[in-house]
């Protein structure tokens, strides 16, 4: 279980060479700042890392963690996510929010009406979209994260306000 005060940053996607590198996927929005949030945890919070860049790799990052030195440890660690403290991001502008905060609010139309729940965030290219999971709807909506379609996000509160298209 992961501790509210952590945020995912990023994933192993395997080993690199064979000195122990990893391909690291950055979820940052500069990839390379992940290495300015170590250490990093794993998702249980059972081993951390200090992380060196190496090179910028195609779709990723070459990176060394400390205590992977072989070919072997490092890819023991595929698919491992890893976390950081929330406290070591940098604070956001008011219009913007890390996905991890969005996860788990209430959503509801301009009219106070439910919609359901915020079960992630995607992105495929062209910006983000929530996706909305509401009991006895057979399929997640999936919702434009746009000033238009969330006119409002209101963390403390914990739900957002949401007009969407017609279509959906």
């Amino acid at each position: 279980m992961t501790l509210p005060d952590r945020v995912c940053v990023g994933a192993i996607a395997g080993a690199f060479g064979v000195q122990g590198e990893v391909r690291l996927k950055s979820f940052c929005a500069e990839p390379e700042d992940i290495v300015d949030y170590a250490p990093l945890y794993t998702e249980d919070g059972s081993r951390s890392f200090d992380v060196t860049l190496s090179r910028p790799l195609k779709n990723g990052l070459g990176v060394h963690l400390s205590g992977v030195e072989t070919k072997e440890q490092a890819d023991a660690l595929r698919g491992v996510t890893l976390w950081t403290e929330r406290e070591n991001l940098p604070s956001l502008p008011d219009d913007e929010f890390y996905h991890a905060d969005l996860i788990g609010l209430e959503v509801v139309d301009t009219g106070g009406a439910k919609l359901g729940t915020v079960r992630a965030v995607h992105n495929h290219g062209a910006g983000d979209f929530l996706e909305i999971f509401a009991p006895g709807r057979k399929q997640a909506l999936l919702l434009p994260f746009t000033k238009a379609a969330v006119p409002t996000v209101d963390l403390a509160a914990g739900r957002i306000v949401a007009d969407p298209p017609e279509d959906l």
